[in-house]
């Protein structure tokens, strides 16, 4: 039994999520079908992150198990050619038995892609969430700083959240601005259901002026998910990395590209 790690880039638009769902289109049902046909017999998948419905992987890790004797690069052409267009693997390597896509990882980095302008993208449409109001990346950055830390974030947990502990560590948030486009980066060891997307919404309030930059952390102490802005939208998200030790020889995801 050889242990494979690869790579997995996706647009999430027409996917009800990462994991398999009995009546829904999931990615991981996808790459699953598709590994199971290369290797000829089924092959199961583990990933170190789950995504909701809609929002999409740039460097998504995932491992899985199988004797079929295959090349790295039969996996990767074998999967590439029959996986649909909107899923693309972009390595496959040999990894040591003990690697865990999940338990390995050391963080996760999300990034959430705002489209600041009065009139929509016709070609972004699903790939940012657009907002025509003003934002104000500066406030914003600054209030984001009361989020860093280990820290119970309540407020911003989705309500079908399974984790058994609300306690999450940000070790790096950042809002800024690239013309057009409001950026937020954020970097944890694991977050929690509708984390980022509700940490979004509540960090556009603060940019609009609707609120001010104290608010944030407000509604962080307050551990009240109903005091804090709303759930933005999933086409903004993206899981742009996982961070793993060294001794693993996993490769660094290359710089992001979007916007």
């Amino acid at each position: 039994m050889g242990r494979w790690a690869a790579e997995v880039e996706y647009l999430g638009t027409r996917y009800s999520g990462w994991q398999s769902q009995p009546h829904a289109i999931s990615v991981q049902g996808e790459l699953e079908a598709v590994l199971s046909k290369v290797a000829a017999q089924p092959v199961a998948i583990s990933a170190a992150g789950r995504t909701d419905a809609g929002v999409h992987g740039y460097a998504q890790i995932i491992h899985f198990d199988s004797v079929a004797e295959r090349s790295p690069h039969a996996w990767l052409l074998g999967s590439n050619s029959q996986l649909p267009s909107d899923i693309s693997l972009r390595w496959v390597q040999g990894v040591r038995a003990d690697f865990h896509a999940r338990h390995s990882a050391l963080a996760r980095r999300y990034r959430y892609v705002i489209h600041n302008h009065r009139a929509r993208s016709a070609l972004l449409g699903d790939r940012v969430a657009w907002l025509k109001w003003p934002l104000d990346a500066e406030p914003m950055h600054r209030a984001a700083q009361a989020l860093v830390g280990e820290l119970d974030f309540s407020a911003f947990r989705g309500a079908q959240c399974q984790s058994s502990t609300p306690m999450r560590c940000v070790t790096d948030i950042a809002v800024y601005r690239r013309g057009e486009f409001v950026l937020l980066d954020i970097r944890a060891n694991a977050f929690l259901h509708h984390m980022v997307r509700n940490i979004a919404g509540t960090l556009m309030e603060v940019g609009s002026g609707r609120r001010p930059e104290a608010w944030v952390r407000q509604v962080l102490d307050g551990r009240d998910r109903s005091q804090a802005g709303m759930n933005a939208p999933p086409e903004g998200l993206y899981l742009v990395a996982a961070d793993y030790p060294a001794e693993f020889g996993i490769p660094a995801a290359p710089e992001f590209w979007l916007p």
